[in-house]
């Protein structure tokens, strides 16, 4: 069962005692692997990721059948600004669309065998407009959090997180710029779409909301109050979960990255169970699966979000699996080493 917090501090002493992979069930699965019927190293990273999950599951021969996918909607106050190209409104919108499963996460979860499921976070009430002060109380924030500590489904196998939100690419860079330096413009992208000039007015709204929250702020929980969102603390706080259970995660885009980059920044160590899915099209992602020290698994030009990029690389993590638990040794099957 999982623990309870409600109050920021208690999240990070719960970030701080999360639970590592089990040893013995590498030990084992390393074993294993350097006795299966093929050359050394030849099926290449396969290899690492499926003695990394079996790590994280305690099974030497771990299977995956059960793999969630939670998308996360909240609207940002920020959108006041003028840095998107579509209205808020859109995000009630989507919503409906996720329920009916006409979306692009809806075909791909289904398509990679995971459930799905939809967390709305207070819709008809934005995060404040973070040009004029922080995004969310911490009693918010913990609210957004344990939205996304509580989806987590105890008997999933393998997690997929992503959001919707209109103005949330505006919030992801902002958190990219004030925990990673630099400048603005790196961070910042078309998001929806906007053209030269929504672009650079977009820029400066996130340089000025930076300047205004980074003298207060000492670790990535800090952050996600001051310039976050609540599907983006939501998917942080779900991703923290499944620390809890073991349940090993897939990242997806910019967004749920600058999520992720939150408990990483403040706790080092608190994506050791998380794996990332892409590399998109927005021009802050790479930067920061590069300070996360995560390699995408897949490059294909997404930046839609929604946990698309992520539901995509699950069948290669499942195939990676699949041989660690399903190929046989070379005593099994009678064929020489050499």
């Amino acid at each position: 069962m999982l623990p309870d917090f409600q109050t920021l501090d208690q999240f990070r002493a719960l970030l701080a005692g999360a639970p590592g992979p089990d040893t013995a069930a590498l030990a084992q699965a390393r074993a294993r692997n350097g006795q299966l019927t093929k050359p050394p190293g030849a099926l290449g990273r396969l290899e690492d990721l499926a003695i990394w999950y079996a790590g994280w599951r305690a099974d030497p021969r771990p299977r995956i059948v059960a793999p969630q996918s939670i998308v996360f909607a909240g609207n940002h106050g920020v959108v006041a600004q003028g840095i998107s190209a579509f209205p808020a409104e859109v995000t009630v919108q989507m919503v409906a669309n996720f329920r009916a499963g006409g979306a692009a996460i809806n075909q791909l979860a289904g398509a990679a065998g995971a459930q799905m499921s939809v967390v709305e976070l207070e819709l008809d009430r934005p995060t404040a407009d973070f040009t004029q002060g922080p995004a969310m109380t911490e009693a918010e924030t913990v609210a957004a959090l344990r939205a996304g500590w509580q989806a987590v489904d105890p008997a999933a196998d393998l997690l997929v997180v992503g959001e919707m939100g209109i103005g949330n690419t505006t919030a992801a860079a902002a958190l990219s710029l004030v925990l990673y330096g630099g400048e603005a413009g790196e961070w910042t992208g078309r998001g929806t779409g906007l053209d030269d000039a929504g672009l650079a007015h977009k820029t400066e709204v996130v340089t000025r909301a930076v300047a205004l929250h980074a003298p207060t702020i000492t670790d990535g929980l800090d952050a996600l109050a001051c310039l976050g969102g609540r599907e983006i603390a939501g998917m942080a706080g779900a991703m923290a979960a499944a620390r809890q259970l073991r349940i090993p995660v897939i990242l997806d885009g910019f967004i749920c990255c600058t999520a992720a980059a939150c408990l990483a920044e403040t706790q080092p160590g608190a994506l050791d169970h998380a794996i990332a899915g892409h590399s998109g099209a927005e021009p802050g992602h790479a930067g920061v699966l590069a300070r996360l020290g995560k390699e995408p698994l897949l490059t294909l030009g997404l930046r839609l979000g929604e946990g698309t990029g992520a539901a995509l690389a699950i069948p290669v993590l499942k195939g990676a699996v699949a041989c660690l638990s399903g190929m046989a040794t070379f005593a099994e099957a009678g064929v020489s080493e050499g």
